[in-house]
């Protein structure tokens, strides 16, 4: 993945963090507002990525954009809401994370 590519991909992640983290306020206490907001960043968001599956095609961009979201998205839960996970949730998390890297690298290994 070029370097812009990875720009693209961070922003995109940027962006939909920004969504959740809007969501979340959203739901914390509804209004118009913050609604629209939420719909803007996941709309910049998609943008951005409709660009990279262009580049780099659907499987790729979206397997990255899977895990590199799971991971922040909970970080941002964790740390900036106090949300908890039990041991069954947060071992789901690792599982996904561990299944997006085997869709994602498993064409490469293959090679090997």
């Amino acid at each position: 993945m070029s370097f812009w590519g990875l720009s693209q991909l961070c922003i995109s992640t940027l962006m939909f963090v920004l969504a959740a983290m809007a969501a979340k306020q959203w739901g914390l206490a509804p209004s118009l507002a913050k609604l629209l907001l939420t719909l803007a960043f996941y709309t910049a968001g998609n943008l951005i990525m409709l660009r990279l599956v262009r580049e780099f095609g659907m499987s790729v961009s979206f397997s990255l954009s899977a895990v590199i979201q799971l991971v922040a998205v909970n970080v941002v839960a964790l740390a900036f809401f106090g949300e908890r996970l039990n041991a069954l949730q947060a071992t789901g998390i690792v599982l996904a994370i561990a299944a997006v890297a085997l869709i994602t690298l498993g064409p490469y290994m293959q090679r090997l």
